[in-house]
């Protein structure tokens, strides 16, 4: 490797690849199996054409608790309204034709 290389650069989407993977490794990662299954399903299908909004909406997703999540997303308790935005929506939709 060239000493100047990766010194003073920085590449936007080598950055965003990163970013994006790592977001797909938490997201099949959550503990509860069925967590994984409704977000890394989802992020497995859809991460690549995330905007980056929608990235930050998806990372805050992954800092809930899967509990609190998984009874939202199941309907056994309502999500409250500042959670509830267009990416969990779309989320939900994703898995709304799957038996689950």
């Amino acid at each position: 490797m060239k000493a100047e290389e990766g010194q003073g650069t920085h590449d936007p989407l080598a950055a965003d690849a990163v970013r994006r993977k790592r977001i797909l490794f938490r997201c099949w990662h959550r503990g509860m199996k069925e967590m994984d299954l409704l977000l890394g399903g989802f992020a497995q299908a859809q991460i690549e054409t995330l905007t980056t909004a929608e990235l930050d909406e998806l990372e805050d997703l992954l800092d809930i608790n899967d509990q609190d999540l998984f009874s939202w997303m199941t309907g056994r308790t309502p999500v409250p309204a500042e959670r509830d935005r267009p990416l969990y929506r779309r989320i939900l939709a994703f898995h709304a034709d799957k038996p689950f």
